[in-house]
């Protein structure tokens, strides 16, 4: 049987909108399913790939922005990235040392950093599952449906599934 966690994918108060506000209190109730809890936190560091080439500041280091817009589990570790991935080296060791094999993944934004995190996953030989209805995209709903579209072609239909509405794999 798979070892399973839940990573809570930059679920932050500067990407909280009408479009992404359904999320907050799904990944809220997600975390008590799940003994293995991660949820990144989006750093916008000085010297940035998003500063130097995006010309693009929000989420610096000392912005309200980056606060969790969730209350976190006893149990859940805050990863902090300051790329769109958190699947690094310490990361998979992390995982593979507690024998987990399977990772839910959710958060914001489905077509960015979830989607990244999702391959990431995919390509170090982990089983991501995308829970699509605790996923958004804070650019709206056709960006978080483009991006699952894409993602069922770049890790498995399979991989993604609706959690909340339907329990229904998206095809």
């Amino acid at each position: 049987m798979a070892r399973r966690a839940l990573l809570i994918v930059d679920v932050q108060r500067g990407f909280i909108n009408d479009a992404t506000r359904h999320v907050v209190p799904i990944v809220e109730r997600l975390q008590q399913d799940h003994d293995h809890v991660y949820a990144t936190r989006f750093i916008n560091r000085a010297g940035s790939p998003y500063r130097r080439l995006m010309d693009w500041s929000h989420f610096g280091e000392d912005s309200v922005d980056v606060a969790l817009a969730f209350r976190p589990a006893r149990n859940t570790v805050v990863i902090d990235k300051p790329i769109y991935t958190c699947v690094d080296a310490f990361f998979l060791r992390e995982l593979r040392e507690k024998g987990i094999d399977e990772v839910a993944v959710c958060g914001i934004d489905t077509d960015v950093c979830v989607s990244l995190c999702a391959v990431g996953l995919f390509e170090n030989g982990m089983r991501p599952v995308v829970l699509a209805d605790a996923c958004a995209s804070h650019a709206g709903v056709e960006y978080h449906e483009m991006a699952l579209k894409i993602m069922s072609r770049l890790i498995g239909s399979r991989q993604i599934l609706r959690t909340v509405s339907s329990g229904r794999r998206i095809k």
